[in-house]
């Protein structure tokens, strides 16, 4: 077969418009997470929605299905991968979900997304996925997480950069909702100033032991050895995930006590989230007793007893000195009168003289 120059220029062409299109993907298969931005979001079939996340109530055994929408805010276009895992709340109280080392077994595994998508530069392409819940599943939240993931590597570490909304999957059934109190300890430090009270330092973890996503309140009180309120304050508790803990601290200042002091954590839970009719709400409580020596004002006691004891003392002896200077001068004056006031004698023929 004769290849002509003008099919030779076409297939030329060709080769050179692949090498082209190619080219992308190929820069994004290892792209540098720094120099890409793109977010992720809830979205309908036509585009993105005004859901923060999303959030599903269903039967054991059912299905639906959603839409995630991937917008690329870079020059180039990206491969991402798609991924879901279960979810949880950091410490500082973050939605996050599991990292792609970490295997989910919980909500995370009931979400189905294809494994790529790619992106073009300020393009948005929407993904559908499906969620199914497994027959058997307990009743309450499943926290799942899904992302849009680009991996760079970096010499011998692999680093993954994600962006990804919160799925919240709660399976119908009855709700329990409770916030257990664990480990509370209470420290009392005297003041120094005998005419200050002293403060106490309350710790403990406020523990989600129930099945649903929940916050609420919990209230510290004290009460002294007559049974007297010493302190009385209310602290929010931010939204804990099935299992989840936080651990909370208070400080109570200025607090009058002698001998027992008892310090009662109380938790009311408060449900978040859709569908929470016919929950059961399980407040709790723990108590701790502290003994307290207030030494500051023990020592001032002591002092102003010990003042007071040697004023007496110095008292009795002034009295005594001054009892026994009177006794003296009564003696000194007696004996004064006995030998200075007795009457002379005459001197014999003075009278017979002047006659």
């Amino acid at each position: 077969m004769t290849v002509t120059p003008l099919r030779r220029a076409l297939v030329v062409l060709a080769v050179a418009s692949l090498a082209v299109s190619v080219s992308p993907s190929a820069a994004a298969a290892e792209p540098d997470p720094k120099a890409l931005t793109w977010t992720v979001q809830p979205a309908t079939a036509s585009g993105p929605d005004q859901r923060r996340w999303i959030n599903a109530s269903l039967d054991p055994g059912q299905a639906v299905t959603e839409h995630l929408a991937v917008r690329n805010f870079s020059r180039t276009a990206v491969a991402f991968s798609l991924k879901a895992a279960d979810g949880y709340l950091t410490d500082k109280g973050r939605f996050n979900m599991l990292s792609s080392d970490r295997p989910s077994v919980d909500g995370g595994t009931w979400i189905d997304v294809q494994e790529k998508v790619t992106v073009g530069p300020n393009e948005t392409r929407v993904v559908p996925f499906t969620i199914t819940v497994p027959q058997g599943a307990t009743p309450g939240d499943h926290p799942a997480g899904i992302a849009a993931t680009v991996t760079s590597t970096g010499g011998t570490v692999n680093v993954e950069s994600r962006v990804g909304f919160r799925v919240m999957l709660r399976v119908n059934g009855t709700g329990r909702a409770a916030l257990a109190v664990r480990g509370l300890d209470a420290t009392y430090s005297p003041s120094w100033n005998p005419f200050a009270g002293g403060t106490v330092r309350v710790r403990y973890t406020v523990e989600n032991d129930g099945n649903v996503w929940v916050g609420g309140t919990s209230r510290v009180a004290m009460s002294d050895l007559l049974g007297r309120s010493t302190h009385d304050a209310t602290s929010a508790v931010e939204e804990l995930l099935p299992g989840g803990a936080r651990t909370m601290q208070t400080r109570a200042g200025g607090v009058w006590a002698l001998g027992r002091l008892r310090t009662t954590v109380s938790t009311s839970p408060a449900l978040l989230g859709d569908g929470q009719g016919g929950a059961d709400l399980r407040p709790a409580s723990a108590t701790v007793t502290t003994w307290v020596v207030p030494w500051a004002q023990l020592a001032l006691l002591g002092l102003l007893a010990g003042l007071f004891l040697g004023l007496r003392a110095a008292a009795r002896q002034r009295r005594r000195r001054l009892a026994g200077l009177l006794a003296r001068a009564r003696q000194e004056g007696r004996q004064s009168v006995l030998v200075g006031g007795a009457p002379a004698a005459a001197e014999p023929g003075a009278g017979d003289a002047r006659r």
